[in-house]
């Protein structure tokens, strides 16, 4: 088989057969790569990959390469030398739906976040092993150009979530209005970062994301040594693949006393929820405004960047039947 490219692996766009300039810039500091690894994820390459996968922590499935860029090729991060990249290959686990896109969903949730939605995001496209399998490639943000860490924590730190004394499933509990005290507490300019969190969780909840939890969001310092919301990372379609709730936290959005009268009828939000949940939030009531409209109105770029993608035909006939059930739902208003 022989892999055919017609859309920029990085941003979808028509008409290339490898990363187009805008991808080679945001990705790969305006160099030239290619789109193929020099290496397969196969059992042959297993032994340099299973040692590569220690150097970073293992969330849920979800296998994570590091790797660096030398003289157009990215490879795997060395001993002792701090990866400039995340590779997510397609994952083993075998119950997964549809395992085999998982790369291609996640990089298309990630396009449609930054690209219709103007939502902070981290660097990424797809790049492809030897062997024509496709991965997911994503340049880590919390990496100075110098090399040295930039620090970061995740909610469920911030929120002092641990197995001890949450469970197991610590990264799930609670509600995304807890999270406001993460704002408040560790965010001057707390109004301004929690409307960027509010958008995010209106995208989670439009583009099924059921695996938005707490160690998926995160703050990062910034040179003058104060706290923002870190570019979103990710972001997948995740009810494709899994039988998914509305939302990760086992809490949902908010307590049940303030669900409007639709939850409560028909069990899923509506536009008058996520309305409640911005008041709840603090966010100015005209950024609550702002960001609803915007995904009431309709996106012919969501449809293009599906079309675009590298999902096959049935896959994006899925992606798209979720989009609209769920923004149809959203759509939903008690008059």
């Amino acid at each position: 088989m022989t892999l055919v490219i017609n859309n920029c692996p990085g941003t979808l766009a028509a008409g290339y057969n490898t990363y187009c300039q805008t991808a080679l810039r945001r990705v790969f500091n305006n160099k030239k790569v290619s789109h193929i690894l020099n290496f397969s994820n196969n059992d042959k390459a297993r032994a340099e990959i299973d040692e590569n996968i220690s150097k970073i922590s293992i969330s849920g499935v979800q296998e994570k390469l590091s790797a660096i860029m030398i003289d157009g090729r990215i490879v795997l991060t060395p001993e002792g030398i701090q990866g400039q990249y995340i590779i997510k290959p397609i994952p083993d686990y075998k119950r997964l739906q549809y395992r085999h896109f998982m790369p291609a969903n996640e990089h298309l949730t990630m396009q449609i976040a930054r690209q219709v939605y103007n939502i902070n995001t981290a660097e990424n496209a797809l790049i492809f092993f030897q062997d024509e399998e496709p991965a997911y490639i994503t340049k880590r943000f919390d990496v100075n150009v110098n090399g040295s860490k930039i620090h970061q924590e995740d909610f469920a730190s911030l929120l002092e979530k641990t197995t001890k004394r949450n469970g197991d499933n610590f990264k799930y509990s609670g509600n995304y209005l807890d999270i406001k005290n993460v704002f408040t507490t560790y965010v001057a300019a707390w109004k301004v970062e929690i409307s960027k969190f509010f958008k995010s969780v209106i995208f989670n909840y439009i583009f099924a994301n059921g695996d938005a939890h707490l160690k998926n969001f995160s703050l990062r310092q910034t040179s003058n040594r104060d706290y923002v919301l870190s570019p979103a990372y990710d972001l997948i379609n995740s009810f494709v693949h899994v039988e998914d709730n509305d939302f990760a936290l086992e809490g949902g959005l908010f307590p049940a006393e303030y669900y409007s009268d639709i939850y409560k009828e028909k069990g899923h939000p509506c536009q008058d929820d996520f309305k409640i949940f911005g008041e709840l939030l603090e966010v100015p009531a005209n950024q609550i405004t702002k960001i609803i409209n915007e995904f009431l109105a309709k996106q012919p770029l969501v449809y293009e960047l599906i079309e675009n993608s590298f999902l096959d035909n049935r896959m994006k006939r899925m992606y798209t039947r979720s989009y609209e059930e769920r923004l149809n739902r959203f759509k939903r208003y008690t008059g």
